[in-house]
């Protein structure tokens, strides 16, 4: 299992003017290891429970609040990230698990039981969750991600663009899956992650950005079908 906990601050942007801050964090930064020819795909599957709790914590801005989601990179992948996020304050907090394809598949199709076989805490907790609160899967979300890093402190600056998802379909490894746009074409999310504090030429850059920080879910604009007057 790995953890981590960090600070999140996202900025919505114009296409264009991302590439302009691309290009400065290009000249400082690396590329994170997913990247191919300098961007990647994520697409993730979120489960909420018969009430959609998760959603409308969100939505409601409660201070302790979480998601659960499989999330993976190309749907020809072997292996699915069984991840738990979690708002504390100010902190988010990840858990994540590495679970085979098939075990992927089986959690979409509602067996759960699939995860006790990980003999892990975090997995066992997982089914606790999912089985007692009757967790489904609800949406998946697909989007262009361009990602820098900062090895000093761990700092991961990201740019999720041509965000799109559907929830008529959970196929999560489906090469042909219709997902629909649920923003603009050139919207894009700036997402500022670190550990305890952050870099004086990287925080130089952002305070450059004219706008407060964003309080934005991707999950919660996934959800445009079941809640649209939520969004």
């Amino acid at each position: 299992m790995n953890t981590v906990l960090r600070r999140e601050e996202k900025y919505p942007m114009h296409h264009i003017e991302s590439l302009v801050y691309a290009n400065k964090f290009q000249q400082l930064l690396n590329l994170d290891s997913y990247s191919v020819d300098g961007t990647y795909t994520v697409r993730s599957l979120y489960f909420d429970n018969i009430n959609d709790d998760d959603f409308f914590d969100k939505i409601d801005e409660q201070e302790l609040r979480r998601k659960i989601r499989l999330r993976i990179y190309n749907p020809n992948d072997k292996t699915a990230k069984l991840e738990i996020k979690q708002k504390e304050g100010i902190f988010q907090k990840k858990r994540s698990l590495n679970i085979s394809r098939e075990d992927a598949i089986e959690l979409i199709k509602g067996n759960n039981s699939i995860l006790l076989k990980y003999n892990n805490d975090f997995a066992n907790e997982v089914y606790g969750i999912m089985t007692m609160e009757y967790y489904k899967p609800k949406t998946i979300i697909e989007y262009k991600r361009k990602a820098f890093m900062a090895k000093e402190n761990e700092i991961r600056l990201t740019f999720d663009s041509l965000i799109r998802a559907t929830e008529s379909s959970f196929d999560l490894f489906d090469e042909n899956l219709l997902l629909n746009p649920i923003a603009d074409e050139n919207y894009v999310v700036f997402e500022v992650k670190y550990n305890r504090f952050m870099l004086s030429y990287i925080s130089d850059i952002i305070s450059d950005i004219d706008r407060r920080s964003i309080s934005s879910s991707k999950y919660c604009m996934g959800r445009s079908i079941g809640y649209p007057l939520y969004l």
